[in-house]
């Protein structure tokens, strides 16, 4: 599975709890709520999760892993004749 920028994954996992937030603050707001739900359902969909929960929680775990280097393994010597 490709996985996404984690730039551009901190960016949405930042907007996800800003909604929660807004959502959580103000429950009866439709406008708030459908963009909650639409950050949910993008992290949904980049993170391969079928909720928002376990979506975030891949999000996180992706975002906490380093970078492997990209080294090449030193060749191997040519064989003696």
């Amino acid at each position: 599975m490709l996985l996404p920028d984690k730039e551009t994954l901190a960016r949405l996992l930042s907007h996800y709890r800003a909604h929660e937030r807004a959502v959580l603050a103000q429950p009866h707001e439709p406008a708030l709520r459908r963009l909650f739900e639409d950050s949910a359902y993008t992290l949904c969909v980049l993170m391969g999760e079928r909720t928002a929960r376990e979506a975030v929680h891949a999000a996180e775990r992706y975002l906490s892993r380093n970078r492997p280097a990209h080294r090449l393994a030193p060749a191997a010597p040519p064989p003696s004749a």
